[in-house]
């Protein structure tokens, strides 16, 4: 009789031995892999500390190192165990872009354009206020246009980009606060845009769907961009011209959410346990163009959270506002809507309270945006009928969606995630998103996807008694 037809009590006692001796082998294995792990990452870590230049570049006074959360510890670091979060913690990002003519005291060349500088010290290109909650264990990510306006300590009402040139990150920290009505900001980060190139490569490339041909030229700034639409794998140089573009009808904002689709393509491509064993390698690539008050232990509790964490947990978030009127400001600014933001900072930042929040969910008053990836004109009509007939009856066609979609995205703009979820409910299939990527002018787009042909042609309709 085959051997596997045996009961257990019944094996051959030199197959017990066998098996006994493989488990042995199998657990010695794994414990000489952990020991490695560990002792590489121990080794890894101290290197970085030793043999790599700061990674502060800036100068703080005591004053400016206060705004910063006023010194308190964020991690936690215990004997054969990598540093912790104890936490959730707020981290303000500044991508800068400097060239030559930016700066009035640097030496001008002979070059015959306007250069990228290595420098931290210009415009902000980029803010982004990112909160990792160890709690919720959530990652979240709120955008803030350049051209917001608002108050920056001695300026006075101007863009909030300003605030990193005239006063560096801890301008910066206050004028953002500020904005937010007061959030705290525990560390900042400040890059420019010659790292995003290094450290995309150093990630090895990251696979995107781009949304359409992207091509732009300035010979004064030797800026060549040339991209084709559809879903490839990006090096550094083409990430930093996915970037850069912003030639199109929303400007700044339709940048903005490029740098959302990025950033979400980065963390679900790049962003696992052994991410933590190529800190040294990635830190060396690009220390010579960032600046923190983030420790080394700091850096690591962050990144290791940020690796575990599940796609459906990072939020992708965009300070509420409108475009200012031409005739009413002579410059472009984006005006924040402070209301919401009061609403936004309460829901995602745990500060303040949620007036606005409502107990129950109208389907009528829910601004409802449709972007199509199906092609299907058919299909389209046939989906906004169902919603209505379901009550949601603020419902339009937005721009499609230019990559083909297999399941469908119920996108809450605004950052509302339970109207999402809601809707999720009433249509019975779709993945729910907090994201920017979507209308402008919606609570939720729905991003139209394959699956809706799939599916029975009906929705569960709303019971005012159940939902609102």
């Amino acid at each position: 009789m085959p051997t596997q037809n045996l009961p257990h009590k019944s094996l051959p006692k030199t197959h017990k031995l066998n098996q006994t001796n493989r488990q042995q082998w199998l657990w010695l294995g794994l414990g000489l892999t952990g020991i490695a792990m560990l002792s590489a990452t121990a080794g890894a870590l101290l290197a970085v500390s030793l043999a790599s230049t700061p990674l502060m570049q800036s100068r703080l006074t005591a004053e400016e190192a206060a705004i910063f959360g006023r010194g308190e510890r964020i991690s936690t670091s215990m004997s054969m165990k990598l540093p912790e979060l104890t936490r959730p913690v707020n981290i303000l990002i500044i991508g800068t872009k400097v060239l030559t003519s930016d700066l009035d005291d640097y030496p001008q060349n002979n070059l015959g354009y306007h250069a990228l500088v290595n420098s931290l010290d210009g415009l902000a290109d980029t803010i982004l206020l990112v909160r990792f909650n160890p709690d919720s264990k959530q990652l979240t990510v709120l955008s803030i246009p350049r051209d917001t306006r608002t108050f920056v300590e001695g300026i006075g009402t101007t863009k909030i980009n300003e605030a990193n040139y005239k006063g560096g990150p801890a301008l910066s920290a206050k004028a953002v606060s500020q904005l937010l009505g007061g959030v705290g900001i525990d560390r900042y980060v400040r890059i420019n845009v010659q790292a995003i190139e290094k450290l995309v490569d150093a990630l090895g490339g990251v696979t995107i769907y781009v949304p359409k041909d992207m091509k732009y030229k300035d010979d004064s700034q030797h800026l060549y961009i040339n991209l084709k639409a559809g879903k490839q794998k990006l090096n550094g140089n083409q990430a930093q011209q996915f970037l850069r573009f912003r030639y199109d009808e929303l400007g700044d904002i339709g940048r903005i959410q490029r740098q959302q689709m990025l950033i979400r393509a980065l963390i679900e491509q790049t962003l696992n346990p052994a991410i933590v064993l190529r800190i040294p390698k990635i830190l060396s690539v690009i220390q010579e163009h960032i600046d923190t008050n983030l420790s080394i232990e700091e850096l690591v509790a962050l990144v290791g959270f940020a690796s575990e964490i599940h796609r459906s947990n990072v939020q992708m978030l965009m300070l509420p506002g409108q475009f200012s009127d031409p005739k009413e400001y002579k410059s472009s600014f984006w005006l924040p809507d402070y209301n919401s933001i009061d609403a936004m900072v309460a829901r995602h930042f745990d500060f303040g309270e949620n007036y606005w929040a409502e107990e129950g969910i109208d389907p009528s008053n829910v601004r409802v945006a449709i972007q199509d990836s199906t092609g299907s004109e058919k299909a389209v009509e046939q989906f906004i009928n169902n919603l209505k007939e379901a009550g949601y009856r603020n419902t339009f066609i937005s721009k499609p969606w230019s990559e083909p979609l297999k399941v469908t995205r119920i996108i809450a703009q605004q950052g509302d995630i339970e109207i999402a979820k809601t809707m999720r409910e009433v249509l019975g299939f779709g993945e729910v998103r907090v994201e920017s990527t979507g209308s402008l002018q919606s609570d939720v787009t729905i991003q139209l996807g394959y699956d809706w042909v799939n599916q029975p042609h009906s929705f569960k309709p709303l019971k005012p008694s159940e939902n609102w």
